[in-house]
Parts: C-alpha cells; structure tokens; sequence
C-alpha cells in the first residue's frame, strides 16, 4: 500500500511550480534509488559512493548557489531537496547537506571569485567531493574555542591540530579547516587531497547515520597553499554566519525523518491486523497518528516561512535555531511513535523505521544540539547570552 505524503493544510499550495518540480524529481530518485537499497549500506556502515554520485544528475547540487553551474534554487527549493533526501535517508541527506551547503557555500560566500571558479564547477558536478572541518575533539558547542592553528611560511600556511565528526572527511578531494592564525583570528583553508600531513581515519561503531562516514582528522605539518586560504574569512563571525546559512536545513532534514515515518507507521496500521481488525481501527493508534500529523503540518508551516524569510533576506541566526530547536525535538517524537506502531517490526531494517529512529539521534545533535539552540534563541529574547553571562557581540 502506498500512503501519499501528507499534506493535510494543501501546503503545496504555497509553493512555486519550479519548486514543486525539483521536490517531486528528487522523491522519484530516491523512490527509485535510495530507500530500495540504502539498509543494506546502512548496515555495513558502508558508504554508497555510486548511489551518492546520482546526484550529480538530478540538478540539485550546490542549493541555493547561483553562477559556477550551480542550480541557485530558493530557499524553500533547497529545503524540499534537503527533506526529501532525509525522507529517503538521513546518511544521503547528511552528506549532501556537508558537501552542497557546509563546504561549497563557504566556498561561494567566503571565497573570492577565482576560488569560486577553481573549485565550484567541479563540486557540482560532484567530480570532487567537499568537507567541512570545524568540529574538534575538546570543541564541539563551544567551537569558537578551536585550537588547530595556522603559521605563516613563505607562501604556504601551515596547519597544526586535530578535528573530529568531520562528514566526508576521509574521502573528500576539499576539506575546509578551520584554523586559528597568528593574529588570533579563524581561516578558512582549503586542503586538497592528497596534501602531506593530512589524515582521516574513518570513526566506527556508530549507531547512527552509519551509510555517511565522519572522519577523526590529524594535522601534521600540512602546507596549504597561500592562494586556498578563503579570502573573505576574517573571523570566526564568519564560520557562524555559515552554519546560521545552513542550519535552516536541517529543520528540513528532520522533517524529513519525520514524514517518512508517518508514512509508515500509517501504512502498516492500516495493513496490520489485530483482534480481527486493522490497527489504524484503534483508538490509541489513531490518537497517535492525529498528533504525529498535527507536529507535522506545524513543521511543514515553520519551514516553509523560515525559508521565505531567508529567500527575503529576513532570516537571523536565531529564527533557523528555533526551527532547528523544534523540529528536532518533535521529529524526535514523532519517530518513536513510528516505532511504537510498528512494534516487533519497528526494529526491523525490512521496515526502514528502525533507521530513521536510530539516524534522528544523530540529527537532534548535529549542528547545535537542542541546548544549544535554545540559548541562542533565548539569547534573541533577552539579549543576556546565557554562555557567557555577557550581552551578546554578534547580530
């Protein structure tokens, strides 16, 4: 049986054609080529180079890009494509999210315009591969504190330190560092791959988003060229301004999640008999699905009025940390009680819903966890950073 993803408030309505076309080009691929065979990838926690390189051909690298052969969709298109990727698989969602939106918008923002030129075209057609490495080992939420450092010599810079939960990191042929220089102050610097000095070993034992690899990076010594220093980067108001671009996806992603399974718990309550009778008959199951569709339509709205905003210009950091703050927690829920429906068989592989449920942890962490967005939020409301203790000095 198959359930028609919900749109119970005609949301579609809302939507340009143009923006309706690329939703449904990329739910057909991912019908076509992603959910039939993503379990098996997700777990040998192997990576699907050849299903990942597909998307080179749907038009949908590089987002909201324009120029460099890149799609230059909205906002509102990008985040369709990021939902309906997550609504086939968090593991492809996670990396095309690291490589179109982490790595070549910090290339297309924060980069000059013979960088964009040198390394763009390439990465939309995903014949090179992007990563975006800010995380460290003692800095997760608080990564303004990054210690990897960046000396000066000759007309190279050197790069000293370690990262860690870096997607693509280990077969990326781009991997941004961020690094503090000697002045104090964090760069951008592009590492091409191969660069002496570099390593990336894959992490292990994952129990979620286990078909994308994160790599715990070493550097030694690394020489990077002056010219792949990003010439726009002055500070690390610069890296945020990044993820604030970027985290707004991510509320897509988990709506994502989110509505595939909804999908699937209504088609197996509707499928699955009980005491003479469809589950879906029940009471406690419908209350269920009532509520999982209500938290959806609710996120359906947000995003969609989120990335209008951004399409205006409107959107701040802290309008994408609410969404994110929100629709983590309720996709959160809202997978749980997929896998309630489905009992026995929510632990299943077979019935995708197990991944979801295991992916969407990784997903209420990454790129801020709830925590995290809700100071950033509060500190909107209040203008005190609870962090800190001191008025904030970034708009």
């Amino acid at each position: 049986m198959t359930v028609d993803s919900p749109d119970f408030y005609a949301i579609d309505d809302l939507l340009e054609p143009a923006e309706i076309e690329i939703r449904d080009r990329v739910r057909a691929f991912c019908d076509a080529e992603v959910t039939p065979h993503i379990n098996d990838y997700w777990e040998r926690a192997e990576f699907p180079f050849e299903m990942a390189q597909k998307l080179a051909g749907l038009g949908i690298v590089g987002g909201t890009i324009e120029g460099h052969g890149c799609p230059g969709m909205s906002n509102v298109a990008a985040g369709l494509v990021a939902a309906e990727l997550a609504r086939a698989d968090g593991s492809i969602g996670t990396f095309n999210g690291v490589h179109s939106f982490l790595a070549m918008q910090s290339i297309a923002v924060l980069g000059d315009e013979e960088q964009r030129e040198r390394w763009l075209p390439e990465m939309v057609r995903l014949e090179k591969i992007g990563a975006f490495g800010l995380t460290e080992p003692k800095h997760g939420s608080d990564a303004v504190g990054l210690e990897t450092s960046a000396r000066r010599d000759g007309d190279a810079f050197v790069l000293n330190g370690q990262k860690k939960w870096i997607g693509n990191g280990s077969i990326a042929d781009y991997v941004i560092i961020w690094a503090r220089g000697e002045d104090g102050k964090v760069g951008g610097y592009v590492v091409e791959k191969g660069a002496p000095g570099y390593e990336a070993t894959v992490m292990t034992g994952k129990t979620a988003l286990r078909a994308v690899w994160q790599a715990e990076i070493t550097l030694t010594d690394v020489r990077v060229p002056a010219e792949n220093k990003l010439a726009n980067c002055h500070s690390f108001k610069d890296v945020s301004s990044m993820l604030d671009r970027t985290r707004y996806t991510v509320a897509w992603r988990a709506l994502g999640l989110a509505t595939a399974s909804y999908e699937l718990a209504l088609a197996h309550a509707l499928r699955r008999e009980q005491f003479g009778q469809p589950i879906a008959g029940f009471q406690l199951v419908q209350d269920k699905l009532a509520r999982m569709l209500a938290e959806i339509t609710s996120m359906q709205l947000m995003c969609w009025r989120l990335s209008k905003l951004a399409d205006a210009g409107r959107m701040t950091a802290a309008m994408a940390s609410l969404a994110k703050m929100n629709h983590a927690a309720k996709a959160r829920a809202i997978v749980a009680d997929a896998r309630d429906i489905l009992g026995g068989d929510g632990i299943l592989l077979d019935h995708h819903v197990a991944r979801h449920h295991a992916d969407m942890e990784a997903i209420f962490t990454f790129e801020g966890t709830d925590s995290v967005q809700a100071l950033i939020v509060g500190r909107a409301i209040t203008g005190l950073s609870a962090i800190s203790g001191r008025k904030p000095d970034r708009g």
